[in-house]
C-alpha cells in the first residue's frame, strides 16, 4: 500500500505526536510495510473456519466459583511499606 508523507503527518496529528523531519520517512516506510502485511492476510484461505469469540475459548475449563477464606487485615498489611489506621498509604496523586 502506498503511504504518503501526508498520511504519516495526519496519523501523527491524530495521535498527538510531534515528529522531526528525520522521523517522517522511516515511519512512512514502516507504516507501508505494516499495511502491506495486513493486506496479505486477506489472501489466507479461511473458508470453513469459524471466528473465535474468545481468545482462550475451549482451552481451559472455567473453575468452580467457591468462596474461601482470605487474608486477615493484619496479614494483608504485614508487608506494606506504610500503614495508617489499618489502611495502605500511597503517594498523593492530586
Amino acid at each position: 500500500m502506498d503511504v504518503t508523507r501526508e498520511d504519516v503527518l495526519r496519523c501523527a496529528d491524530l495521535t498527538r505526536l510531534s515528529l522531526g523531519e528525520d522521523e517522517i520517512e522511516p515511519l512512512r516506510r514502516d507504516l507501508a510495510q505494516l499495511l502491506s502485511h495486513a493486506e496479505s492476510l486477506a489472501s489466507l484461505p479461511l473458508d470453513g473456519i469459524e471466528p473465535w469469540t474468545q481468545a482462550m475459548a475451549g482451552l481451559a475449563p472455567p473453575r468452580e466459583d467457591v468462596a474461601r477464606d482470605g487474608f486477615t487485615q493484619a496479614e494483608a498489611l504485614a508487608n506494606a511499606p506504610q500503614v495508617d489506621r489499618g489502611h495502605f498509604v500511597g503517594p498523593k496523586v492530586l
